[in-house]
């Protein structure tokens, strides 16, 4: 019934009416008939409790925009969820059972807490709880508890009375300890994500550029989407499935606008140069880990997934990290076209091969002439 098939440079299964494989994964753990004898050995997560389940967990369904599958448990923690209580999807081992003890001590309290406080309650060593978190997560203690706060403060805006309530109740301490540590985190003004999204406002335009058409969007904070493709509507699209409940207003060529597309597309042309391009970056905090990681592949060069997940401290990680440069949403400025397969094949782009391949060879042959020159 299922074939395999390779859309936008991305490996998928699909079947005869071109359902997805994680379609199938979502009406499997809702009890639907389709692929029911189906292998199930599959996880599923969810951005809002920062929990994943076994397909066959009996708590709460979650809603289908805040669900991600993954193949292995060790991909979803590197992802920065931790395993659920009720079903155990990963089974029973005593550093599970700490690493569960002691996120929930982070969800529990009112503000970051300290190392050593954490290490004390769990009952194990400062050194011992960095490395658990390291080897599982990807991250430290202290970048999960700030992504749980930031994600408490999302969960809580929504029905808040008022926004500074929400701040405080999220363990801030009041506004200004917000926008100290995460006031470019949230992607838009608090008050604004309180409505839900509902009204942010987003500008977009189209292009042509030497690798077909490109749409940038931007926020108040920055660019927060960059994507190539072959047609305007299909790239629109995309674009409005992802922001389904902000305010999309496509933007004239001209003014600052102009100044912007142009600049973006100097990554194409003049790879080499630097750009100091303001970007609006929104993921969980191992994605941002890692996409800073390939902000730091020089021009000309090409990395594994394997070494981009060394770089960033989390070796263990590959599959989370090839997880994370698949999502990445501005293409170019966040250069994952620089990350290449262990063998040194090409490897997925959501743009398509071709134009990754073409990247590079450009950005190779930028590098050789000014070294020659």
């Amino acid at each position: 019934m299922f074939d395999r098939s390779l859309e936008n440079g991305k490996e998928r299964e699909v079947n005869r009416v071109g359902e997805t494989l994680d379609d199938l994964r979502w009406r499997i753990i809702h009890g639907g008939e389709a692929g029911r004898n189906m292998d199930r050995s599959f996880f599923y997560a969810v951005r809002t409790t920062g929990i994943y389940c076994r397909p066959d967990c009996r708590s709460k369904r979650p809603r289908r925009e805040n669900t991600l599958f993954f193949d292995d448990p060790r991909d979803a923690e590197m992802a920065g969820f931790r395993p659920c209580l009720r079903c155990r999807p990963r089974g029973d081992d005593e550093d599970s059972r700490k690493l569960i003890q002691i996120c929930e001590l982070i969800d529990a309290s009112d503000d970051v807490p300290v190392l050593a406080d954490l290490a004390a309650a769990a009952g194990i060593g400062g050194e011992r709880l960095r490395k658990m978190f390291r080897l599982r997560l990807g991250i430290t203690p202290q970048v999960f508890a700030q992504a749980r706060r930031r994600q408490r403060l999302r969960d809580l805006l929504p029905g808040a009375d008022s926004v500074t309530g929400a701040f405080y109740d999220a363990g801030y301490g009041g506004s200004s300890r917000f926008y100290e540590k995460d006031g470019q985190r949230l992607g838009m003004k608090p008050k604004c994500y309180r409505r839900g999204g509902v009204g942010e406002r987003i500008s977009f335009m189209t292009a042509d550029c030497p690798l077909g058409r490109m749409l940038v969007a931007r926020t108040a904070a920055g660019i927060c989407t960059i994507e190539i493709g072959d047609d305007d509507q299909a790239l629109e699209a995309a674009l409005r499935k992802r922001f389904d409940r902000a305010c999309l207003t496509p933007e004239p060529s001209g003014g600052d606008w102009k100044r912007i597309v142009m600049t973006v597309i100097d990554l194409i042309e003049e790879p080499q140069r630097s750009h100091d391009l303001p970007l609006d970056i929104r993921g969980t905090a191992f994605q941002e880990r890692v996409w800073q990681g390939l902000m730091t592949i020089p021009c000309g060069e090409t990395w594994s997934y394997a070494q981009v997940a060394r770089a960033i401290g989390a070796p263990t990680a590959v599959r989370a990290v090839a997880s994370a440069c698949a999502r990445n949403p501005l293409l170019l400025a966040i250069p994952c076209h620089r990350v290449v397969r262990e063998d040194g094949s090409i490897g997925g782009y959501r743009a398509g091969t071709d134009r990754k391949r073409h990247i590079l060879e450009n950005e190779r042959s930028k590098i050789k002439k000014n070294d020659t020159a």
